[in-house]
């Protein structure tokens, strides 16, 4: 039997299966408690504090991407909007099990509809949920084995970060869950370990305990009970390819020679070693929330420094793009007020909108990256909507020195009019993953959304595309930050589409850099022009690949 899902970390992972079966129960309706109410509140509020304390320890051992994940979900579960409601909801009557029951629920309703990671933190939020309940029922959570007798593909309908974070590839082989998308925390961790990952797979979860199942993580298909020569030509194919993408070294460019330099997406500094030993020419997306989150003041001017001279001090040659801080109701700032109620938080006061109504937090932070001093340092503003907001920031960064800046393009509007934007500033960076959802209205978070999120979308290459040449009509150079960049076709395909840099995950730097190098600039024009000719995602991928002859060794 075979499954088909969303492959999001390539590589074959072939194991038993085990089936991770969450099943806490929702608490009755109307359940009441006996006793004082300060009595149920207080047991209310000791489960969320030992929740939220174990999720921070899980992340403390995790390091890296679970790290920032386990602790935003730490602060989710001491918000004060939360308690507040749960405290309210047991001064009504109800037990302390309903009481969170509900006002989860009702945080659930707001983010689940929002998009972008708004999603996540829905996702989030049931996990969290659960845990608080189970502990409050004095049940234990199923969760997967960390000693197992051997390595296992983990099956689960979804898979919370605190299930995962502290597995490693010497306990499971593969991850297959029937919901997520390419950039849910499950495609991220699994990426960050190196574990093949299939997300979106329907009936996976139907799967039978033991029996032996091979994920491969590039195509999505998952082989229940495969014949043993399946696996291996599988896995002899997998390591054909590995040897090959290895294969290619140093800088990225094309068959041709056209130089494409490759960048690093990185998420905190405990990323960049990775990154280095990848080939990485330098950074082309450094998110800063890691400095800002979970703590109840700003990051002093120091810590600040620190965090971006790590960077500069690993790619000494290259360049370092580093992004402002990028808050709002999906990621809360404990030192700053929360935005108002919004129906859609997704689409309300995010990324530069935010610092346009706080502005200490933002100029404080580009204080700290003016004193670098380094030529090859470059800013960039999240969230940008308008030449106005380009204009304004470009001029905050200026005025104290900073002379690379650039605005990322994740809205419709501003690749709509990427001429006028560019016009502002001295580069810009794609944002394909925002870009999807919010060109196709799809929360990039949802299974059900996946097909819209197909980065290989034609309407999604146009916009990249208009943006592209409008930064080479100006002279200036347009990079991509998004997942988009880790396909080895599609990176091809994006350079056809313009692009002059591409930043990515550190594992998928060595097999973009092969598939750049197999490719003259002209297969990459013409594997871009047939992409754009066609009316889906999956004829776009086929026609461009079809343009693509050196993918078939590896691809």
């Amino acid at each position: 039997m075979n499954l088909r899902g969303v492959g999001v970390s390539p590589g074959i992972g072939h194991g038993p299966a085990y089936v991770l079966a969450v099943s806490v129960p929702e608490p009755p309706e109307g359940a009441t408690y006996t006793g004082e109410a300060d009595q149920e509140k207080e047991r209310a509020m000791s489960a969320l504090t030992q929740v939220a304390g174990e999720l921070e320890a899980r992340g403390n051992q995790a390091g890296g991407e679970a790290e920032d994940i386990l602790k935003a979900q730490a602060l989710m579960a001491e918000d004060p909007g939360l308690v507040v409601k749960v405290r309210s909801l047991i001064d009504r009557g109800l037990a302390a099990p309903r009481a969170v029951y509900e006002a989860f629920g009702k945080y659930r309703d707001v983010l689940a509809g929002a998009g972008g990671y708004l999603g996540e933190r829905a996702a989030d939020l049931d996990d969290i949920r659960d845990r608080v309940i189970a502990l409050l029922y004095g049940m234990a959570l199923p969760a997967a084995p960390t000693a197992p007798a051997e390595p296992y593909v983990l099956v689960a309908r979804d898979l919370a970060p605190a299930d995962t974070a502290l597995l490693s590839r010497e306990q499971v082989v593969g991850f297959v869950t029937e919901e997520g998308g390419p950039t849910s925390h499950t495609a991220i961790i699994a990426r960050a370990m190196g574990v093949p990952a299939v997300v979106a797979c329907p009936g996976a979860t139907g799967i039978p305990q033991g029996v032996p199942v091979m994920a491969d993580g590039t195509s999505g298909l998952v082989h229940v009970e495969p014949a043993d020569v399946d696996v291996a030509d599988a896995v002899g194919a997998h390591t054909a390819r590995q040897a090959t993408i290895f294969a290619a070294r140093g800088p990225g460019r094309t068959a041709d020679g056209r130089p494409i330099p490759l960048l690093a997406n990185i998420g905190n500094p405990g990323e960049l070693d990775d990154a280095v030993r990848a080939g990485a020419e330098g950074v082309g997306l450094y998110r800063t929330e890691f400095l800002f989150l979970g703590r109840a003041e700003p990051p002093s001017a120091e810590e600040q420094r620190r965090a971006y001279r790590a960077a500069l001090d690993a790619f000494p040659g290259g360049r370092v793009i580093v992004r402002t801080l990028d808050s709002g109701a999906d990621k809360p700032l404990e030192f700053l007020p929360g935005p108002a109620a919004e129906p859609n938080p997704a689409l309300g006061e995010r990324g530069l909108r935010r610092a346009r109504r706080f502005p200490a937090v933002m100029e404080a932070q580009l204080g700290a990256l003016a004193a670098m001093e380094s030529e090859r340092l470059a800013v960039m503003a999240p969230m940008v909507a308008t030449p106005e907001e380009a204009g304004w920031f470009a001029e905050e960064c200026r005025s104290r020195g900073l002379r690379d800046v650039g605005v990322m393009i994740e809205i419709p509007s501003a690749a709509l009019r990427a001429a006028d934007l560019i016009s502002q500033v001295d580069f810009v960076s794609v944002g394909t993953n925002d870009l999807a959802q919010y060109a196709f209205a799809a929360d990039r978070q949802l299974a059900s959304m996946s097909a819209l999120n197909d980065p290989w979308q034609p309407a999604l290459l146009d916009l990249v595309a208009m943006t592209a040449a409008a930064a080479s009509e100006a002279g200036r150079p347009c990079g991509i930050c998004g997942e988009a960049a880790a396909d080895p076709a599609l990176a091809c395909v994006l350079v056809g589409l313009g692009a002059s840099t591409l930043s990515m995950g550190a594992a998928a730097l060595p097999a973009v850099r092969a598939a750049l190098a197999a490719h003259t600039t002209e297969q990459c024009d013409e594997a871009a022009e047939a992409a754009r000719a066609q009316v889906t995602a999956a004829e776009a991928q086929a026609a461009a690949r079809a343009r693509l002859p050196g993918l078939a060794t590896f691809g």
